[in-house]
């Protein structure tokens, strides 16, 4: 990326595939608990304390996102369980991989794309951190300004997802900043540490905090450090001296990602809000084709639905 006033702040290309990767905060199965983006935020976090180092685990857990964009929760445990060997899921997590990653830098797409093909190594699991499950539970503010009545936006997200998928954003960005995916994924994973412990009132209630803001943020977020053992501790800690500025690549890759979560989340219930049927039953085609279509197209039309 240049660094001229005039050069692109972000890769429009990508657009798409960052959409899709937010809905991942909204794709929820049966037998699991919470949605795809907050379960991949608790694996990241399990794995890390379990030794792996924060470049495998930025790696797989955002080809595993990747692949999800299509997939859902046809992951590579529910195909195992289905029947299917190692090989044989590892060709159906290559293909939705490869079905949105036409855009992404070419090295970064077989670095990622490599962590799908069997054999697929798998991420240890250590122990999770409380700090996980307290941002699970803990919404984010919605749309919020000083002096204003916040927006809520339902259902809201949490922070584990916001996280997560700011972490996900954040390696698929990194090249396009120059920066280095795994800083950028791990300072991301633990950007709202403090919100572990915090209630999120949002801008307003950070600007009615005054003085006392910055030091509540500090106190609770050295409260999740202190979950994690010593070098991994000081390696977020290294990471996350990336998150006050954009004077560095990295800081430039994380502020993107994290503006453009924020933007898109909202541009999520937007969307939803001003949903059409001729979207849905043209362009999405929820009637598909199959051997009843014409009998479905009927019913719909003499029932007079829409």
């Amino acid at each position: 990326m240049s660094s001229e006033g005039t050069a692109p702040a972000a890769p429009l290309h990508l657009r798409e595939l960052l959409v899709e990767l937010g809905d991942l905060k909204r794709v929820r199965s049966a037998g699991r608990t919470g949605s795809i983006a907050e379960r991949l935020f608790a694996q990241g976090w399990g794995a890390l304390t379990g030794g792996a180092s924060p470049e495998t685990v930025a790696f797989q857990v955002t080809a595993n996102a990747v692949a999800a964009t299509r997939l859902c929760d046809i992951d590579g445990a529910f195909l195992n369980a289905a029947g299917l060997d190692d090989e044989q899921a590892s060709a159906v997590l290559v293909a939705g991989f490869d079905a949105v990653t036409e855009h992404v830098d070419h090295v970064l797409r077989e670095r990622l794309r490599s962590h799908l093909e069997a054999p697929v190594a798998a991420l240890p699991v250590g122990m999770v951190p409380d700090f996980v499950a307290a941002q699970a539970g803990q919404p984010r503010a919605g749309v919020t300004c000083p002096g204003k009545p916040r927006i809520l936006l339902e259902p809201p997200e949490n922070h584990a997802e916001h996280c997560l998928i700011v972490a996900v954003y954040g390696v698929v960005l990194s090249p396009f900043y120059r920066a280095d995916p795994a800083v950028v994924f791990l300072a991301s994973m633990a950007h709202h540490f403090h919100n572990a412990l915090m209630p999120d009132a949002g801008f307003t209630g950070e600007m009615l905090l005054g003085d006392h803001l910055w030091p509540i943020v500090e106190r609770c977020s050295e409260r999740a450090l202190n979950e994690l053992e010593p070098g991994l501790r000081e390696t977020v800690r290294r990471a996350r001296a990336i998150l006050p500025d954009d004077a560095t690549a990295e800081g430039r890759a994380f502020h993107a990602a994290d503006s453009i979560d924020r933007v898109l989340q909202i541009a999520q219930h937007l969307r939803a809000a001003s949903l059409t049927m001729d979207t849905v039953l043209g362009e999405m085609e929820l009637v598909h084709a199959g051997p009843v279509k014409d009998f479905q197209d009927r019913v719909l039309r003499d029932m007079r639905i829409p």
